[in-house]
């Protein structure tokens, strides 16, 4: 098998006829989302579940074990076995990396440098920690089952001595614009896929350039919009219209399907953040009943950026003095507003559960 060639961008050739009735549907899908996300006042903090969820869907669509609850878990000093540690922790460097991007498109545009930068942090100290982290492939890779000679490879994306090519017409497509911005998302997404630049690692970055592109494009006030719930549960279409490309050239398919996505994720996005919005609100006049007190959107800001957590560590994010912020947390205890999940004992620390927003965030019970 040789060699894949990427297409030239822009691309020509389109079924058009088959396109333009879903990107009209997408675009307003994707409108009604954005609206409701300006109208958050703080999405970083209200929303941050919805970023947890993110990393570990897009995770597990390369392999990797690991729950929302049980990353908090381990973020709030819970122990785990090796293996599962390692699932977990490629979790927390997505998180981390889409942290580092997000900060940073808010003042340059997306780049062959800021890949490099996400890549390095994603591969921090992980599986693939091995596969040269924060550096563009120098040698052919391929994809197939486990041990597979080239021959045997389902796909053998292009050769490294035309990779930096490949990428800077890429990234020089990036910074220009197509007829549709969603069009665009989806053949920047599947065009590095197939570019495929890493040794390890270029599903999640491709996914984390969804809504990083989308924000720098104006078609998001905010990158928080992720597709992995919909590409995990699709997972077979998704890789099925990608090797569609290779294979046949069909990149129609592939916009037709990446645009579906866009919509039904969008409709599901509004749906989940509406209802964080109420919880919030409900949280914010109950938590003010129960505590009396100057601190009580403190209190409900810290729960919301982290719905598992360690008493000790409940202080020092709160901003609150010990002497209340303790106080606060047995009366929510008392209340039934949060649940132990390890009692405190000696020098450790209890860990609390915010439960009404874990199952809100998933949109069922998990805890």
């Amino acid at each position: 098998m040789h060699p894949y060639v990427p297409a030239s961008l822009p691309l020509t050739n389109l079924d058009l006829a088959r396109l333009l009735p879903k990107i009209g549907p997408a675009n307003a899908a994707l409108a009604r989302y954005d609206g409701l996300l300006q109208s958050v006042v703080n999405p970083a903090v209200m929303l941050s579940p919805l970023t947890q969820r993110e990393a570990v869907l897009s995770s597990k669509i390369e392999g990797t074990q690991a729950t929302v609850d049980e990353v908090l878990e381990f973020e709030a000093g819970m122990h785990f076995d090796a293996e599962k540690t390692k699932d977990i922790q490629e979790v927390v460097n997505y998180r981390k990396t889409l942290t580092l991007a997000t900060e940073e498109v808010a003042h340059r545009p997306i780049s062959l440098g800021l890949l490099r930068q996400m890549h390095a942090v994603l591969m921090d100290g992980v599986r693939g920690a091995n596969k040269t982290p924060g550096e563009f492939r120098r040698e052919q890779n391929w994809i197939g089952s486990a041990g597979c000679r080239i021959e045997q490879a389902s796909f053998v994306p292009p050769s490294s001595l035309q990779l930096l090519d490949h990428l800077q017409a890429w990234e020089a497509y990036l910074a220009d614009n197509d007829a549709d911005v969603l069009l665009q998302c989806a053949v920047v997404h599947a065009q590095f896929e197939l570019i495929h630049p890493f040794k390890d690692g270029n599903g999640r970055i491709g996914r984390l350039l969804i809504p990083l592109f989308l924000h720098q494009k104006g078609a998001l006030a905010s990158p928080m919009f992720y597709l992995s719930d919909y590409l995990e549960g699709h997972r077979e279409a998704y890789y099925a219209h990608l090797q569609a490309i290779s294979r046949d050239g069909d990149w129609s398919g592939w916009i037709a399907f990446f645009l579906d996505a866009v919509t039904q994720q969008a409709l599901n996005n509004t749906g989940r953040v509406r209802a964080m919005m109420s919880l919030y609100a409900d949280m914010k006049r109950r938590i003010t009943e129960l505590t009396r007190s100057q601190h009580a959107m403190a209190v409900l800001d810290a729960l919301f950026d982290r719905p598992i957590f360690q008493s000790g560590d409940f202080v020092q994010r709160s901003g609150i003095p010990k002497q209340s912020a303790l106080p606060f947390l047995r009366t929510l205890r008392d209340a039934g507003v949060l649940q132990v999940l390890r009692e405190s004992s000696g020098r450790r620390s209890a860990v609390l559960a915010f439960r009404d927003l874990l199952n809100c965030a998933e949109g069922r019970e998990i805890l």
